[in-house]
């Protein structure tokens, strides 16, 4: 899994870097706002750990940007020096996944994380559920459907788990397109409705709403 963690405190910085490589993580390490800014626009990353007081762009800032500006609804922790609750309840506000106050147990961490992945369907081995007799292995591209096993492309995969993830809300094009693909690998509306299409195919047309001129909304 990849992840990346804004942090300017060298020591913790230092801390976290090899504790996640541990842990197994692919950690891009960022000292201040703006890079790490850059690296979640132009990368893809199973989720990021930001720091609130550093150059350049808070970690708020960066959060606020990443979700406004850019729609990316990548799973986001703060971790803060700050005890008030003015920052935490600014992060909840700006979409953040989850606040950590320092100083705080690498257990603790841990924990966060673990729910995280559990939350965002990340590395997830389990099948999940669909219906009574669909059910989706996101680790194995493969959907279950009565006796029958069918294979997914990568990116039908990509889109059912972001689909299981944000259930019952519209997802808008623009919304897939942030979260799924890096820039310099961007699809047409047209490319996408082609996955939308074969999906269909394979869970069900009446799984997959489309909202018109929005997006689309999976139930």
């Amino acid at each position: 899994m990849r992840v990346l963690l804004l942090e300017d405190d060298i020591a913790l910085s230092d801390l976290l870097n090899e504790h996640l490589e541990d842990k197994g993580f692919e950690v891009t390490l960022c000292t201040n706002g703006q890079e790490a800014l850059e690296n979640l626009v132009d990368k893809k990353f199973d989720f990021a750990l930001l720091d609130i007081n550093t150059p350049t762009i808070s970690g708020i800032e960066v959060l606020k940007r990443v979700r406004t500006e850019y729609k990316n609804n990548i799973p986001i922790i703060i971790l803060t020096a700050y005890q008030d609750t003015k920052h935490l309840k600014e992060s909840f506000e700006s979409g953040v996944d989850d606040y950590i106050k320092k100083p705080f147990d690498l257990e603790e961490l841990d924990q966060r994380i673990l729910k995280l992945c559990r939350q965002f369907l990340i590395e997830q081995d389990n099948k999940i559920k669909i219906d009574e007799k669909l059910y989706f292995e996101p680790s194995t591209c493969k959907i279950f459907k009565d006796n029958e096993i069918i294979n997914l492309a990568q990116k039908e995969r990509d889109i059912l788990k972001y689909f299981c993830t944000h259930k019952s809300r519209v997802v808008s094009s623009e919304e897939l397109l942030q979260n799924i693909w890096t820039y310099d690998e961007m699809p047409t509306d047209a490319t996408i409705r082609v996955y939308i299409k074969n999906l269909r195919e394979i869970i069900g047309k009446d799984k997959i709403t489309t909202i018109r001129a929005i997006g689309y909304r999976f139930e």
